[in-house]
């Protein structure tokens, strides 16, 4: 599937297009603009996501192979691929970061995951070629790096991410992966 200016229900508004809902395909999403995307739900695709500019995603944005970005990658949730994930700034989630199996993951700035970060491989930040930068843009921050080695960049975990609930009217906090294992078993 191609994304271009014709792609029905994209709009173009404030230097940028928007799509409201989910782009999903069992193919491959080509993003052909000349500006960045932003999706208010979800980006899917069965094999590869490749963009020119930078994609953005309210939900998450999961390819079965990889995801690649000439500018930058964030996503409100999680991102994942079967395979690598690479961008040219940086790579941010909402959730968790995870490249599959023996690949990794590269970013001309830095990655921020407010959960885990995983990839098979390596993981590199700040390898930006297009200017000078400093340490904060080639920072690793995650809540727990998981798996993968850190070749270049520098890691900064945060600890188990909480997050709020309230029950009963009263807010407590709990771990990402109690949250996640209580959101499961509601669904």
């Amino acid at each position: 599937m191609k994304i271009t200016k014709d792609f029905k229900g994209l709009v173009y508004k404030n230097g940028h297009y928007f799509y409201d809902g989910n782009i999903e395909t069992t193919e491959d999403l080509i993003v052909e603009l000349d500006a960045w995307l932003e999706v208010t739900g979800s980006i899917k695709a069965g094999r590869y996501i490749e963009a020119g500019w930078s994609i953005k995603a309210g939900g998450s944005i999961e390819a079965g192979w990889s995801i690649e970005a000439g500018r930058s990658i964030n996503a409100g949730e999680s991102i994942k691929a079967g395979g690598y994930i690479e961008a040219g700034g940086y790579i941010e989630a909402g959730g968790s970061i995870e490249a599959g199996g023996y690949y990794g993951i590269s970013a001309g700035l830095s990655i921020t995951a407010k959960a885990t970060i995983s990839c098979g491989l390596k993981i590199f930040a700040g390898i930006c070629t297009w200017r000078d930068i400093n340490n904060s843009e080639k920072t690793i921050t995650c809540s727990k790096l998981i798996s993968g080695t850190v070749e270049y960049g520098i890691l900064k975990e945060t600890g188990d991410e909480k997050k709020k609930i309230v029950i009963d009217g009263k807010e407590i906090e709990i771990s990402n992966e109690s949250y996640e294992a209580l959101k499961k078993s509601l669904l």
